[in-house]
């Protein structure tokens, strides 16, 4: 009786310490609670992780052009994405560097001329060009298409890499997607103003 009551001791507290822990405001998990964006001023916005890393977006006054930066626990930055805007406050393509301001990646999006969805992601290496034997023109390293279903919900990425013996998470580690997703500033704004409003 005594090891069944220890046992339930145990896995009661196991439960316990697992439950995530809640704030006042509205129930919440600690995690969610503390990764909020911060403003700070009108055209950067922070989040600071728990790890002790952070992510920062930052806007040109014009909306064209957005940065993104991350940093590593240690405070320095891993890698810097500056977004180039369309007037929608769409990304058209981006520059991808490392935290020594070298270039590392080129990359452009494509959008459905109809619906202003992102199907397509293409992405260029900046230190090693590869470049088509019939045409001479440089190629992606990466290509990753999308779909959507009926509700307008995108697919899971299915990408293509032109580098013999390599998987798209080894020609770019850090991410599936270089699209900002996650981008605070982001409104219900399409690549075509006619089109149905790109899913967050």
């Amino acid at each position: 009786m005594a090891k069944h009551l220890t046992w339930a001791i145990t896995l009661g507290l196991t439960a316990i310490c697992a439950a995530p822990a809640s704030n006042a405001a509205g129930g919440e998990s600690a995690a969610s609670y503390l990764e909020k964006w911060e403003a700070i001023g009108p055209n950067v916005r922070i989040m600071r992780h728990q790890d002790g890393s952070r992510t920062e977006f930052r806007r040109s006054p014009d909306d064209r052009t957005l940065t993104k930066k991350t940093t590593g626990t240690s405070g320095a930055v891993n890698l810097v994405t500056v977004y180039r805007m369309d007037t929608n406050g769409n990304p058209r393509g981006c520059q991808i560097f490392d935290g020594k301001s070298n270039l590392l990646y080129k990359v452009r999006y494509g959008y459905h001329k109809v619906t202003g969805q992102l199907v397509a992601e293409d992405m260029f290496d900046a230190r090693a060009k590869i470049l088509d034997p019939r045409t001479g023109k440089e190629m992606p390293v990466r290509r990753m298409y999308y779909t959507y279903d009926a509700q307008g919900n995108r697919s899971k990425a299915q990408a293509f890499v032109n580098i013999k013996g390599k998987l798209a998470k080894d020609v770019y580690k850090k991410s599936k997607t270089t699209y900002p997703d996650e981008n605070p500033f982001r409104t219900e704004k399409t690549a075509n103003p006619r089109g149905k409003p790109l899913q967050r």
